[in-house]
This record gives structure tokens, C-alpha cells and sequence, in this order.
């Protein structure tokens, strides 16, 4: 394989594709698995040249898709929070002065519902909400300003974004029926 023969790699794909794919859905790729493990297998076969001689090939293989099925849920954790700060940027800070009249009421509706439901939360994840997504802060500077522990800053974030989440998925849902 090394000396380029394409036909002995595709052997290697064939044997090892069933494993490598059960560890990207097991490591969290989930929906992305397929992607994890077609990355995973170009990268092995660019850099077969790291590989040691007389090692076994399917751990090597396989540490490369568990790298690789880290980074798209690390990606898809950043995709996710970049959204949901994205729709309370939006909801909190519409101009409702300017545009249309339908689309500044539909504003003010969606920052009141922002706001009821901000009410709801625990002081803490209020306090978490406000620092990470309204003042911009990101998790290093949140967990200063509210003197806890960077993961204490993750998960009451998480907690407060996914109840956050369940309280405005109905209003966001007939927003659509009826837009």
C-alpha cells in the first residue's frame, strides 16, 4: 500500500468500514458518521507514512476516526450555541423602529417571549444566559465575572438553553404554521 498500490488501501476500507463507522455513531457522530469515516479513512491513507511498520492497522485506523468523530461533535456543539446565541442576539436586539410594521410586531412579540421565558429560569442560569449571549462574553469571561468554574458556566448554559429551547419551540412553531 505504501509503495501506492490504491487496491491494497480499498481492501483495508473494506475490511475495517463496518468498525470504523459503529465508533463514529458510538463516539457521537451520530448523522454525520458516514462523513467522520470517509474524513478518517483519507487522512489514514495521507498520512500512512506515520504508520510503524509491523503495528496492527485497525487501531491506528480507529484512533484516527474517534479523533475525527470528536471534532464534528466539538463542531456541532459550536455550530449549535452559536446558533441558539444568534436567535437571542436577534430576538433581544431587533430594531423594531425600522422595517415593516408586521415584521416590527412579530420582533417585539418574539423579545417579549424571550424575556417571559428568561423570567423562568433559575437566577443562575438567567445570570449565565445574559453574561455568555447578551453581554457577548465568552465562557472564560462569563466564568470570571460570575466567579465559577468554567464547566459550572457549561453545563447551568446548557440547562438554561435547552429549557430556554422547550419554552419558545411552540411559539417558533406557529410562527411557521402561520408564516
Amino acid at each position: 500500500m505504501r509503495a501506492g498500490e490504491i487496491d491494497a488501501y480499498g481492501v483495508l476500507v473494506r475490511l475495517h468500514a463496518a468498525d470504523a463507522r459503529r465508533l463514529a455513531v458510538l463516539a457521537g457522530a451520530g448523522p454525520d458518521a458516514d462523513d467522520v469515516v470517509q474524513i478518517a479513512f483519507v487522512k489514514a491513507y495521507r498520512t500512512i507514512g506515520t504508520f510503524r511498520d509491523g503495528a496492527p492497522f485497525r487501531p491506528w485506523l480507529l484512533r484516527i476516526v474517534l479523533n475525527e468523530a470528536r471534532n464534528a461533535t466539538r463542531a456541532a456543539r459550536r455550530y449549535r450555541a452559536a446558533t441558539d446565541r444568534s436567535f437571542l442576539l436577534e430576538v433581544v436586539t431587533a430594531d423594531v423602529t425600522a422595517g415593516d410594521p408586521a415584521t416590527t410586531a412579530l420582533s417585539e412579540e418574539r423579545r417579549t417571549e424571550l424575556l417571559a421565558a428568561l423570567r423562568t429560569l433559575s437566577e443562575p442560569q438567567r445570570q449565565v444566559v445574559v453574561c455568555r449571549y447578551l453581554l457577548d462574553l465568552d465562557e472564560e469571561e462569563t466564568a470570571t465575572v460570575l466567579g465559577w468554574p468554567r464547566g459550572t458556566v457549561k453545563s447551568r448554559l446548557h440547562r438554561a438553553l435547552r429549557r430556554l429551547r422547550t419554552q419558545l419551540a411552540p411559539a417558533q412553531a406557529q410562527e411557521v404554521d402561520h408564516g
